[in-house]
């Protein structure tokens, strides 16, 4: 898939590129340090170009400044590649629906989302829980999955290694279920909800401002609706036509699909957003000052708007884009020697002191608590006294 990856690089890397490796499938192994450090080696050396580590192996283990600094990156990339793995284990700690909303937000908004073997399962609807069926026995059945090609109005499942040949003496096509156990599944999915395999060595680009899809590769790609494929080798065709035959085709998409009315839409979020991207630009000039500053009105926009978006998602995703600054903040100032770090990060620390204050002060003591770990995560010793609270930088 070298070529693969270098056509799709070559569409997002202008005017640069920021690639990054997802190492959630695999980070339940044992060397999954090595599988980290051979992917990249292969990127630079096949593919001819840099990819970074956007790691995220555990949910329950990572620290809250880790999970901040993982959105951030993943948030950043413009080109987002996973691979083999496990499903099931990459789909259990992807369920933050922030790590969702980054991924969703590379189709809606531009970039590329590169899936291959275990984490292409989860980019439907429904995800095939493929070793505890194959190797552990378990009765078929699917699992939820991130459902990323809803966002182009494609809800499937998605099945990779569709020809594989592997068992010799017994039917491993189909991810290794077979025909038998491939009707049995096919079977448990809504009507509406069609297949989608793609074979081995073979890529299914899906462009969606041509509207397309090219099959690219030494195999093909099919869908499959209730035992009826339709398939697809070396060549492109309209993004519509993975509708089934069989199933009303679905209309032509837009580049961006309709934003639901007060939600993504909304006065509140635009300027959080706008507070957001002057906060990047401030980054980018080392303006200390300005990304304190959009900090400030990110939190200020949240208080007065509290009101307004009880209910909704869009303090979560206000909030999203003030963590996004305060972790690149940290990056910026850990730049620096020991000695301009506290001139540095003063007044973000202070921000997030009166913040915690503030949590304390209204008894929400878990976001406190919360508060002061990133505090912590960043170095930063926190003092509780009877005269107020006190901070100093911790040295390593």
């Amino acid at each position: 898939m070298t070529s693969i990856h270098q056509e799709l690089i070559g569409r997002v890397s202008n005017p640069r590129l920021d690639a990054v490796l997802l190492d959630t499938p695999f980070g339940f192994q044992e060397n999954a340090d090595e599988v980290a450090v051979r992917t990249i080696s292969y990127f630079r050396e096949h593919v001819g170009c840099e990819i970074r580590l956007a790691s995220f192996r555990h949910s329950g283990r990572a620290t809250a400044l880790e999970f901040e600094q993982f959105l951030t990156r993943l948030g950043d990339a413009n080109y987002v590649f996973a691979g083999p793995g496990s499903p099931t284990y990459a789909l259990r700690h992807w369920r933050d629906i922030a790590v969702r909303e980054r991924l969703s937000a590379k189709i809606r908004e531009g970039g590329c989302v590169a899936f291959a073997s275990a984490a292409a399962i989860g980019l439907g609807a429904y995800a095939l829980p493929v070793y505890e069926i194959y190797k552990v026995g378990a009765d078929p059945t699917w699992t939820e999955g991130l459902d990323l090609l809803g966002e182009i109005g494609l809800r499937c499942a998605v099945i990779p290694h569709y020809d594989n040949r592997e068992g010799g003496t017994h039917d491993t096509r189909f991810c290794y279920m077979g025909e038998s156990r491939l009707r049995l599944l096919e079977s448990m999915l809504p009507d509406d909800v069609p297949i989608l395999g793609v074979d081995e060595y073979t890529a299914c680009i899906i462009d969606i401002d041509a509207q397309s899809v090219s099959v690219r590769g030494r195999g093909g790609v099919t869908v499959r609706s209730r035992g009826i494929d339709r398939r697809w080798e070396r060549t492109t065709f309209a993004l519509s036509e993975l509708s089934h035959p069989l199933v009303a085709p679905a209309p032509a998409l837009a580049v961006r699909p309709p934003e639901p009315e007060g939600t993504d839409g909304s006065p509140m979020l635009e300027q959080a957003r706008e507070w957001a991207l002057q906060g990047r630009h401030a980054l980018d000039r080392r303006d200390i000052d300005g990304v304190v500053a959009a900090i400030l009105e990110t939190e200020s926009l949240l208080d007065r708007w509290a009101a307004d978006i009880v209910g909704t998602d869009e303090r979560d995703r206000a909030r999203a884009e003030m963590r996004n600054l305060v972790v690149r903040l940290g990056d910026l100032a850990r730049g620096g020697g020991h000695d301009d770090v506290r001139e540095y990060v003063a007044p973000l620390v202070d921000v997030l002191l009166s913040l915690r204050g503030e949590a304390r002060r209204q008894q929400r003591f878990k976001d406190a608590d919360r508060l002061r770990a990133i505090l912590v995560q960043c170095g930063v010793e926190v003092q509780d006294t009877p005269s107020g609270t006190a901070w100093s930088l911790a040295r390593s």
